[in-house]
């Protein structure tokens, strides 16, 4: 491998949110690795998916989400992978990308495309105001054997995992567990989160844990609004498919064009909704401040009663009914007389689910009567902006005026066996970068090159070197030893030092990598011996002996 290669396949064991960006092969490298992996399919013999395989498409997906929802948190702090600086990442990638559109593009060298965060201070949101500015976190994305070890930290019952190793999760459980086919699942990455969308019914996108249909992107609850903030906000930096890539950087995209149209014309008609009463009201709940500019008026016995619209939305709080759906006209049999007037207040606009200019064909129409029938909504051009944007998200992708080079496609059927899937991804080897760097994103070993998982191992795995910088090397070697000697991962898989660390857990090879990390972190001069049964390591006059079972074997010469 030459520098640049190097540098890309040692990112494929790292997997920061930058490496990713730098490198967009990588995120679907991590799908397939996923999907490769054992873990998700013993899915498929837990009991919580008996009989999925009957069930339509958007149940399944339910069923998936409530299981995910279930064993896996959300987690996105400083202190599990550790912190970096500007300057060192700048210097990794001067060769792939400049700095100005760098900073651009990512959240934490200047991007400021949601202003939700800029609102609040990005840097104290994550607890990154008490370090100097150019201290930033690595923020690596977990392979699904990662987040399954959560459960060992302390304060963790269940797995867990950033946003973009949920979504990668997510798009290998929709194939495995849920046999959506690949070409109908969409990785978007933006500066800030990742998310699918998935070509099923009107559209499903994944969410961190949770999954959004197109009613519930418009149900302006409080998660339908964390949902929106992304696509509202933020330039989509790629989108990833079976197919290839479109990075928003990049002038080369290896995504099949067709797909993308058709990804980008599904996701535009999720993304608008005609105006209904119920559209509108779900609009007022999500943007309460206009509340105030309403009444609302509805039948009561043969009168008809008044009521200040944010009183309703407060009725609602504590309610299973809801204002602008068929349980409305139960929410109204629960509002207090006291609340109810007989009178209109003519400050405020009258809206009621009777009113014509809900039943108009067209949103153009909508539009049309609203300027006539209510002048002063029409005038106020935030109230506007704000209804036009809920009704009708545009998204920022990638531009299509790119150069499309399609790389081959990843055609893999959910009904092959997992061994018959891992031979197809193999065989694609010699031609896909993508299909390559998944066998070193899965830590499969016994057919990777070493050179760039000790790149990985020794540049960038803080946490192990900060875990143990008040031991000696004897206090070391005694606190590994005495953690279990298993892997996170099965088969040929190997951790790297942050993970035996956080985990508090290695197989010997393991151990002793994490110990060489430490050891050269201190500049200490290391030599090693790989036996059949232990790897011993000398630092010095001293001498550390660690057990070996069946992983695959460092290569002299390269540690």
């Amino acid at each position: 491998m030459d520098q640049k290669q190097l540098e890309k396949y040692s990112s494929a064991f790292t997997l920061s949110d930058m490496e990713i960006f730098i490198f967009p092969e990588l995120l679907y490298a991590l799908v397939l690795a996923n999907i490769m992996s054992p873990e998700i399919w013993k899915w498929r013999d837990d009991k919580w998916f008996e009989g999925i395989d009957k069930m339509g498409p958007l149940k399944k997906i339910h069923r998936l989400k409530q299981y995910i929802m279930e064993h896996y948190s959300f987690n996105l702090d400083l202190e599990t992978w550790g912190l970096t600086d500007k300057q060192t990442e700048i210097s990794r990638f001067e060769g792939f990308i400049d700095p100005d559109t760098l900073q651009r593009s990512n959240a934490l060298f200047g991007y400021e495309g949601d202003k939700y965060y800029f609102d609040i201070d990005i840097r104290k949101h994550f607890g990154l105001d008490k370090f100097d500015s150019d201290i930033i976190p690595y923020w690596k994305t977990e392979t699904v054997e990662a987040m399954n070890a959560f459960r060992f930290k302390p304060g963790y019952t269940t797995g867990a995992g950033e946003c973009v190793s949920l979504a990668c999760l997510y798009a290998a459980a929709l194939f495995v567990v849920a046999k959506v086919p690949l070409e109908k699942i969409f990785l978007l990455g933006t500066p800030l989160h990742s998310q699918n969308f998935i070509l099923v019914d009107e559209g499903v996108l994944t969410n961190n844990r949770r999954v959004v249909t197109k009613s519930m992107w418009f149900n302006g609850t409080e998660l339908s609004g964390l949902a929106r903030r992304a696509l509202e906000n933020e330039q989509v930096t790629m989108v990833a498919h079976s197919t290839g890539f479109i990075h928003a950087v990049y002038p080369e995209a290896t995504i099949s064009e067709d797909a993308y149209t058709l990804m980008k014309q599904k996701l535009s008609a999720y993304l608008e909704s005609p105006v209904s009463f119920e559209i509108f009201t779900n609009f007022l709940r999500s943007v309460s401040r206009y509340q105030k500019l309403f009444q609302l008026s509805f039948q009561c016995n043969d009168l008809i009663k008044y009521i200040r619209l944010e009183k309703v939305f407060a009725y609602e709080h504590d309610s299973k009914n809801k204002i602008g759906d068929k349980t409305a006209k139960k929410l109204f049999c629960e509002i207090d007389e006291e609340d109810l007037s007989v009178s209109i207040e003519k400050e405020r606009v009258l809206i009621s689910a009777d009113n014509s200019i809900f039943f108009q064909k067209t949103n153009k129409e909508f539009f049309t009567v609203l300027q006539q029938e209510f002048p002063v909504l029409a005038a106020n051009k935030e109230f506007m902006n704000d209804f036009r944007k809920f009704i009708h998200t545009v998204p920022h992708l990638p531009s299509s005026k790119k150069t499309f080079s399609p790389s081959r496609p990843f055609v893999l059927s959910p009904f092959q066996s997992r061994v018959d899937i891992i031979a197809a991804i193999s065989g694609m080897r010699k031609q896909s970068v993508t299909a390559d760097l998944a066998f070193y994103a899965g830590r499969k070993m016994d057919s990777c090159d070493w050179k760039p998982f000790l790149k990985a191992a020794f540049e960038r795995n803080p946490v192990s070197v900060e875990y143990f910088s008040g031991m000696d090397p004897e206090q070391i070697y005694a606190v590994l030893s005495g953690w279990p000697n298993e892997s996170i991962y099965g088969e040929n898989g190997i951790a790297l030092p942050d993970e035996v660390v956080n985990y508090q857990r290695g197989e010997g090879v393991e151990k002793a990598i994490t110990f060489a990390n430490i050891a050269k972190s201190r500049h200490l001069e290391i030599t090693f011996e790989q036996h059949e049964k232990k790897i011993i390591l000398k630092t010095g006059h001293r001498r550390f002996e660690f057990a070996v079972s069946n992983k695959p074997q460092i290569p002299q010469g390269v540690l």
